[in-house]
């Protein structure tokens, strides 16, 4: 089970959250919060795995709220505003669930939770490091198409979707790239920017600030520059 808390100011966004929670049953629904304050409380006599956190409450966003705290639950966001998208990746959330939340969304989001109880976060790395998967599947529309992962040369992420373009085709999917990239072996795959990973294999040549797969350039970002060119440079 996945114990969990709302925090939201809106009473009908709780109510809303509250039922979606009730429908799944790996589950556990600690409480409901009206603030950020209440729920600082609660965490400091309870042991909670996830967060549905609003950002747009009074006197402590939910932003200010998750900085606070110094060894954070999971936290999936909930919020009307698209705005606060990239701060709350920037967060490492889980992920970031637009008003009004649907139960398909809601579920998909809850589904890539990691089981409570042990360092799963740490295993996935590990194998992901040891085990390299020949292909992946990925819903395009309805339709669950395999991809093989040598054939992929780069990943775009484009505001909710990701273009991953292969040797042979492009597919468009609805997928974060922070998600996708746990999918892929991180011996071959980097991220180079907030927007782009690209599979090594298929490198033609780098310099400080871009990395070129044949005749596309893919710029490096500030944030990613020093640990990218470590390892194209070997």
């Amino acid at each position: 089970m996945i114990s969990c808390i709302v925090v939201d100011d809106e009473p009908l966004a709780r109510s809303l959250l509250e039922s979606h929670i009730a429908d799944v049953p790996f589950l556990e629904h600690l409480g409901s919060f009206k603030n950020a304050l209440l729920a600082a409380d609660f965490l400091t006599k309870h042991q909670v795995d996830v967060l549905f956190l609003d950002i747009q409450m009074p006197k402590l966003t939910g932003i200010e709220f998750l900085k606070s705290l110094r060894q954070p639950p999971k936290v999936i966001f909930t919020t009307a505003y698209r705005e606060y998208a990239i701060e709350s990746y920037e967060l490492q959330a889980q992920d970031y669930l637009l008003k009004p939340i649907t139960f398909e969304r809601f579920f998909s989001a809850v589904s890539r939770l990691k089981t409570p109880g042990t360092n799963q976060q740490s295993d996935i790395s590990e194998a992901s490091e040891t085990t390299l998967p020949a292909h992946i599947f990925v819903q395009v529309n309805k339709k669950h198409i395999k991809v093989i992962l040598q054939q992929i040369k780069y990943v775009e992420s484009i505001k909710d979707y990701l273009k991953i373009h292969t040797v042979k085709e492009t597919l468009v999917i609805k997928e974060r790239i922070s998600h996708f990239i746990e999918q892929l072996p991180k011996d071959r795959f980097l991220r180079v920017h907030r927007s782009y990973i690209v599979n090594q294999d298929h490198v033609t040549a780098f310099t400080q600030q871009d990395i070129e797969i044949g005749q596309i350039e893919i710029p490096i970002g500030g944030k990613y520059k020093d640990h990218v060119l470590g390892i194209l440079k070997g």
